[in-house]
C-alpha cells in the first residue's frame, strides 16, 4: 500500500482566507505541508500531512523600528558649521528647511546603497513574478488581487529596512500561496519559480532571526512541494533532505508542534522511497518515530494516525520481501497488525474521508483477525 501526504497548512504569516480541511487524497500525501498523504497530505499516492486548517497567521508583521528617537536637548546649541557670531542671528525658513536637509544628507542611510539597490533588485523580481500570476478562476484572481497588494506592502517594508525579517516572512508566504493560484502547466510563471522565490525569503528571513520557527516550517513545505515535481530523481533526494532538515529546525524551535512533527515523518517518507536500499529502512523507522510523537502530542491527530499506518503497512512489505527477519525484529503478520489497527483508528476518527475508506477495506481482514484473537484470549 503506497503512502499518502495531504496538503500542507502555512503558519503565522500572511493568509487572506484561511482554506478548509481538505479531505485526504487516496494513498499517501502529508500535511507538512506535507499535508499529503500516505495519505495525501505532504504530495505519490498520497501520504497525509496536516491539512486541517492552518493557524491564522497575522496579516502584517508588526516589528518595532530599531530605531530611537532622541529627545531634543533643551540646551541652546549652535548648528555645527554654524559661525559664532551667526548665533543670534535671526534665520529664514527656507534657510532652516535648507540646513536641515543637509544635515539629513550628512547623515545618510543607516543601509548602505548596495544592499539598498540589491534588495530593489529582488523587489523586482518578485514582483514580476507575482504580477504574472492571474489565476486559474474567478476567486483565484480575487485572491490573487490581494496577494499582490501584500507584497507591494512588504516590498515598500523592505526598502525602508531590508533588514525587517517579518516582511521577508510573509512576502515568503504571499509567493507560496500565488504558487497555489498557478495551473499545473503553466510556465510563466511557473509553480516552481514561485516557490523558489519563496525559499529565498525564507533564507534570508531566517538568516535575520534564527528562532522564527514558523518560518522554517513553512520552508521545509515549499522545498517539499518543490521535491514532489522532481519525482525520484537525485535533485529530489536532495530536496527532501533539506526539508527534513528544515521541519527538525522547526521542531527543535516549536516542539510542541504535532503538524510538524507529522510532516517531518512524511518527508522522511518521501526520502526512504528514493535513497538505496540500504539505508532505506533507518530512514522510515526513523519516520514511524516522527508520527508517534506526533501522536503522544495530540492523540487524536488523524492525519498522523493514518500516515502511521500506512508506513508500518510499507514496513511490513519490505520485510517480508527480504525474507524471514532477525528474531529481534517485529515480524511481517505483527507489523500488518498494527498496521490495520492505526489506520482503523483514522478512519473512525474521520468516516467520511474516502482515503481512509479504501485503506480499510484493504486492511479489514487483518482487523478482524485481530478482533477474534482478542476474543479468543
Amino acid at each position: 500500500m503506497s503512502e499518502t501526504t495531504e496538503g500542507s497548512e502555512l503558519q503565522n504569516g500572511f493568509q487572506p482566507q484561511p482554506r478548509p480541511e481538505p479531505e485526504p487524497e487516496s494513498e499517501l500525501k502529508v500535511e507538512s505541508q506535507p499535508e499529503q498523504q500516505p495519505e495525501e497530505e505532504l504530495k505519490p499516492e498520497p501520504v497525509v500531512t496536516d491539512a486541517d486548517p492552518k493557524p491564522e497567521p497575522n496579516n502584517e508583521s508588526s516589528i518595532q523600528s530599531n530605531e530611537t528617537t532622541k529627545q531634543a536637548s533643551t540646551d541652546q546649541v549652535a548648528p555645527p558649521g554654524r559661525r559664532k557670531d551667526e548665533e543670534n542671528r535671526t534665520f529664514t525658513m527656507r534657510e532652516l528647511l535648507s540646513e536641515l536637509k543637509s544635515d539629513e544628507d550628512d547623515a545618510g542611510s543607516p543601509y548602505s546603497q548596495e544592499n539598498t539597490q540589491r534588495q530593489s533588485y529582488q523587489n523586482n523580481a518578485a514582483m514580476e513574478l507575482i504580477n504574472s500570476v492571474t489565476g486559474t478562476d474567478e476567486e483565484g484572481r480575487s485572491r490573487q488581487r490581494i496577494l499582490v497588494y501584500a507584497a507591494r506592502r512588504y516590498a515598500t517594508a523592505l526598502e525602508r529596512n531590508p533588514e525587517d525579517y517579518d516582511a521577508l516572512y510573509n512576502w515568503a508566504l504571499v509567493l507560496q500561496e500565488s504558487a497555489d493560484n498557478v495551473s499545473p502547466d503553466s510556465t510563466s510563471p511557473s509553480k516552481d519559480a514561485l516557490l523558489e522565490e519563496a525559499c529565498k525569503k525564507y533564507d534570508e528571513a531566517t538568516r535575520l532571526c534564527p528562532t522564527l520557527h514558523d518560518a522554517f516550517y513553512n520552508w521545509a513545505i515549499a522545498i517539499s512541494d518543490r521535491a514532489k515535481m522532481r519525482g525520484r530523481t537525485k535533485e529530489a533526494e536532495e530536496l527532501w533532505e533539506q526539508a527534513t532538515k528544515n521541519y527538525e529546525k522547526a521542531v527543535q524551535l516549536n516542539w510542541n508542534s504535532p503538524q510538524a512533527l507529522n510532516n517531518w515523518g512524511l518527508a522522511l517518507q518521501e526520502l526512504s522511497a528514493i535513497v538505496p536500499a540500504r539505508e532505506k529502512q533507518k530512514i522510515v523507522r526513523t519516520a514511524i518515530s516522527k508520527f508517534r510523537a506526533a501522536i503522544q502530542l495530540q492523540f487524536d491527530f488523524h492525519r498522523a494516525i493514518y500516515n502511521l499506518g500506512t508506513v508500518l503497512y510499507g514496513l511490513a512489505e519490505d520485510t517480508l520481501r527480504q525474507g524471514s527477519p532477525n528474531l529481534k525484529e517485529v515480524s511481517p503478520d505483527e507489523l500488518y497488525s498494527q498496521s490495520a489497527i492505526y489506520i482503523a483508528a483514522a478512519h473512525a476518527l474521520k468516516p467520511n474521508y474516502s482515503v481512509y475508506s479504501s485503506a480499510l477495506r484493504l486492511v479489514r481482514s487483518m482487523v478482524l483477525g485481530f478482533v477474534r484473537c482478542l476474543f479468543w484470549w
